[in-house]
């Protein structure tokens, strides 16, 4: 009698599970087809592997998937370029610097409006700093960038545009922006007299848009 009640008891837990599952897998394969159409309608091609694309926006998505919350993607963007091999770093450097950007203005807006009137030159000071992490930050995540796929199209004036996506554990970013602080902040006065805070603000997990 016990073991048919955790039979049961098992099978009202996971039911909701299932369900949210299946949607989940629903929704994924609507994406997938959705982004398929998409290349094929914009002229896409996949670049630099033997595979398909198809095969390589499934693989893309089962790393995402696994890595769950984890996983962050990052696009690189390429445009106006003759030289394929030029192309695809201007699109790791785009990447990069797109990160950077966005970790640097969510901690400089953590900072000036958390930290205001502690009697610092805090515009000056916080510029100073904000300048010197972004530029570490994009130094930093360069190596924690995984590179999942890339795709090519030829533009009419015979030059071509290329997207490349990268895919990056969280916890790795985490750890890059960390080592990014631990390097500005001997150039900033808010930096050190806040270093746990600042430090706190950088651990933070932000949208890259």
């Amino acid at each position: 009698m016990r073991n048919w009640m955790i039979i049961v008891l098992a099978c009202c837990l996971l039911a909701p599970l299932s369900a949210q599952n299946r949607v989940l897998e629903k929704q994924l394969k609507k994406e997938y087809k959705t982004k398929m159409k998409e290349y094929d309608k914009e002229g896409w091609k996949l670049f630099g592997s033997s595979r398909s694309l198809e095969v390589a926006l499934l693989t893309h998505y089962d790393k995402l998937t696994a890595l769950g919350e984890d996983g962050k993607e990052l696009v690189g963007i390429a445009s106006r370029f003759k030289s394929k091999n030029v192309g695809k770093q201007m699109a790791t450097n785009s990447a990069c610097v797109t990160y950077a950007q966005a970790a640097g203005s969510h901690v400089k807006g953590r900072i000036v409006s958390e930290m205001a009137g502690d009697g610092i030159d805090a515009e000056g000071e916080i510029d100073k700093f904000y300048a010197a992490y972004e530029r570490l930050v994009e130094k930093e995540i360069r190596g924690e960038m995984k590179e999942s796929y890339a795709i090519i199209r030829n533009l009419s004036d015979g030059t071509y545009e290329m997207q490349v996506f990268y895919i990056v554990s969280e916890h790795a970013a985490s750890e890059a922006r960390i080592r990014a602080f631990e390097d500005a902040a001997k150039e900033s006065e808010v930096a050190r007299k806040h270093a746990k805070q600042v430090a706190d603000f950088v651990r933070e997990g932000f949208e890259n848009e």
